[in-house]
């Protein structure tokens, strides 16, 4: 396996894997005032590992594994949202 898609094979379990961890509250409920809260769908394993093989298969660069890594942070976030 070339270095470039061992990296991106390690981003992809990065942002999967990210996007399975619990986010952090950073401010509490009453900074926040009334929010509501975007719903997460959970995916089960075999839905996460055949993303993970997907992903692999993306070309150099691609702008999806960007995307994907920034849709782990807004998972998160939104985990994090519920939980205040």
């Amino acid at each position: 396996m070339s270095n470039a898609r061992c990296w991106r094979l390690r981003l992809a379990v990065l942002a999967i894997a990210t996007s399975l961890l619990s986010g952090c509250a950073t401010v509490s409920s009453d900074e926040l005032g009334s929010v509501s809260c975007p719903p997460v769908v959970e995916y089960s394993r075999e839905v996460r590992t055949r993303a993970a093989v997907e992903l692999e298969l993306l070309p150099e660069r691609s702008v999806v594994a960007e995307m994907i890594a920034d849709y782990s942070v807004m998972r998160d976030q939104a985990r994090a949202c519920t939980r205040l």
